[in-house]
């Protein structure tokens, strides 16, 4: 048998585990397949790479030479892959877009914009609900920009280099039956929604526990909080099951209200990254202008938020209003 990266990888992930069965479950691989694929190893190696009892698995003197070896090897080769993929990138014609999103409310309005200005241009999309996911895909050159958001004054994990642009900040809202009690309510305090149960999009960012803070300074835990894509989260608030979370420029549903949170207890501000030494950080201006002028097309539905807007600088687009309005091609 042949030595092979992969198998460079099942020995770090032993080691960093402590354990062939923990290492099986971080890989995805029925433990027997693993300790299988191990003794391969070692066989092509000449001898054990970990002592093994109860306690776990220890590297022997082999394993920590090929340990050794191993953490240089892997991310060079990490390193070789990314630098091939974004320089077979750098001279693609016609132009080309690739993003990624989570839960990003201004996507769909974004490629419209480009697609309507660069009819030749090639534009694809990917749905993650990782955030790191996302991030990762685009240090790789997988990816040429992501949009996604952080609560508060969080700042997107900066392991992967890279730039951020804030395209706009938004206070969080709730969605409500329009027959709920405190939906003739122009806004609604949290508190008021201490008994409720709630719903949530899955996500790895931090919002989970900004919420949970939230609701701690007022004064109590949530009772359940079901987890859903966006349209379970909208049917189970439909049924009355429970009450969502939701951004300022979620669209309208028939039967639905989004309604402020009394303070702004919660923040959400909308980014858009790219690796600064990609390709797409040519082009990068242009889609942080586009995303710009899409944010304010997702405004058209929302007249009560745009003039909540007009009245809270503080929120809304991440310069002047009036600035981001683009003259060119808009959308409904």
């Amino acid at each position: 048998m042949n030595l092979e990266l992969r198998h460079l990888r099942v020995v770090c992930a032993i080691a960093e585990t402590g354990s062939v069965t923990k290492a099986a479950s971080t890989l995805g691989l029925a433990q027997p397949a693993l300790t299988a694929q191990l003794q391969r190893i070692e066989r092509t190696l000449g001898g054990p790479l970990f002592e093994r009892d109860r306690r776990g698995a220890r590297p022997t003197a082999l394993g920590e030479l090929v340990l050794a070896r191993a953490r240089v090897l892997l991310p060079a080769m990490k390193g070789l892959q990314d630098e091939a993929a974004r320089l077979a990138g750098a001279g693609d014609a016609p132009r080309r877009y690739r993003f990624g999103g989570v839960n990003s409310p201004i996507l769909g309005r974004l490629v419209h914009r480009l697609a309507a200005a660069q009819p030749q241009a090639q534009i694809t999309t990917h749905a993650s609900w990782s955030v790191d996911e996302l991030v990762q895909l685009v240090a790789a050159g997988r990816l040429d920009f992501a949009l996604t958001g952080v609560c508060g004054d969080s700042t997107p994990a900066a392991d992967y280099g890279l730039s951020w642009r804030e395209v706009a900040v938004d206070p969080i809202m709730v969605l409500l039956p329009e027959t709920h009690p405190l939906a003739d309510r122009d806004e609604v305090a949290l508190a008021d929604l201490r008994h409720e149960q709630w719903v949530a999009a899955p996500g790895d960012g931090c919002f989970g526990d900004c919420f949970a803070a939230a609701c701690a300074r007022a004064g109590f835990t949530p009772r359940k909080v079901y987890e859903a894509d966006v349209r379970g989260c909208v049917d189970l608030v439909d049924a009355g099951e429970a009450v969502a979370l939701c951004q300022a420029t979620f669209r309208p549903v028939a039967g639905l209200v989004t309604r402020r949170l009394a303070g702004t207890p919660l923040r959400w501000r909308l980014m858009l990254g790219w690796h600064p030494e990609s390709p797409a950080a040519g082009m990068a201006d242009l889609v942080v202008e586009t995303a710009l002028a899409a944010y304010t097309d997702a405004l058209a539905p929302h007249p009560a938020y745009l003039a909540w807007l007009l009245r809270n600088p503080a929120f809304g687009l991440r310069r002047p209003l009036a600035a981001a309005i683009d003259p060119g091609v808009r959308t409904g």
